[in-house]
């Protein structure tokens, strides 16, 4: 088998393998409709570590259903728990790590047969699970296993089904991506606005995120996400900048500046300053002023 071709920017990384399924070489026997089995199967004989591989001519789904996943598609990682599902077309590279709670199912399919369904484009993917996606790789999984009468034309047509579902997943997942972004934006902004209302009576995150109608790890989350600070930070930035103003424009000492902000400890006041601006407050005024 040919490896050579297939480097990827990784120093000192082998060049990497290409299997059939993982860890079994290519083999020239046809292969039928589908190959599947649980992800606990495989990946315990491997210690839950897949190594990075692809596959010349299979088209993988993995449904996670339990467990966590870091999941490594042509270099870019993604840290998943479940349920999820991830997309992989031929001879894309993917690597896993597995927690060894993890449950759900691996779909292998002939990329020639995704191709002949004709449901589009199916480029490598990861988004959220999907009960659509469940149910089809169920009712394929289900023919594949107890074959009857006008079998072929089950599989093609199942086989379509369950690529639509993938389909309109992950649309679906990609505006509401959208959407929770947007979400992060409006949270965002009216936290900065209760912080400029409240800052001098309180400190506690508790209390805006209450106020938000979210959790404090929520508002951390959208704090760092969409300002690039946690929700404590936004607050004694706030703090700061009101304190520089009094240091600059009034003759009053730190610890009445500290006190008039809500700070009855002058010290932790004092460190929450040097913890923003970089130095002393009293430095701060010194230099300011020239």
């Amino acid at each position: 088998m040919d490896t050579t071709s297939n480097l990827l920017d990784y120093p000192n990384m082998k060049p990497i393998p290409s299997y059939a399924l993982y860890g079994e070489a290519n083999t020239n026997q046809e292969q039928d409709w589908l190959h599947w089995e649980t992800i606990q199967s495989r990946s315990r004989l491997h210690g839950y570590r897949i190594a990075p591989h692809r596959h010349e001519q299979f088209f993988q789904i993995l449904h996670l259903t339990g467990g966590r996943a870091q999941v490594t598609i042509d270099a870019v990682q993604h840290e998943l728990k479940a349920p999820a599902v991830v997309v992989v077309p031929a001879l894309t590279v993917h690597a896993y790590r597995f927690s060894d709670d993890v449950d759900g199912v691996v779909v292998t399919l002939m990329e020639r047969d995704v191709r002949a369904a004709g449901a589009g484009e199916m480029p490598a993917a990861v988004f959220g699970g999907s009960a659509d996606v469940g149910e089809a790789i169920d009712r394929l999984i289900a023919e594949a296993d107890r074959p009857g009468a006008g079998h072929g034309v089950a599989m093609r047509a199942l086989i379509a089904l369950l690529l639509v579902a993938i389909g309109r997943a992950r649309h679906a997942s990609v505006i509401e991506e959208t959407r929770a972004s947007s979400r992060s934006l409006l949270h965002a902004r009216a936290y900065r606005w209760l912080v400029d209302q409240r800052f001098r009576e309180t400190r506690r995150i508790a209390d805006y995120a209450e106020a938000l109608g979210i959790s404090p790890t929520h508002l951390n989350r959208v704090c760092r996400e969409v300002l690039g600070a946690s929700a404590l930070q936004v607050i004694e930035r706030r703090v700061a900048l009101e304190a520089r103003r009094q240091l600059l424009f009034s003759s009053l000492s730190v610890k009445q500046i500290g006190a008039e902000l809500g700070y009855e400890d002058p010290a932790y006041f004092s460190r929450v300053l040097v913890r923003v601006l970089g130095m002393a407050p009293g430095t701060y005024r010194d230099q300011a002023r020239g």
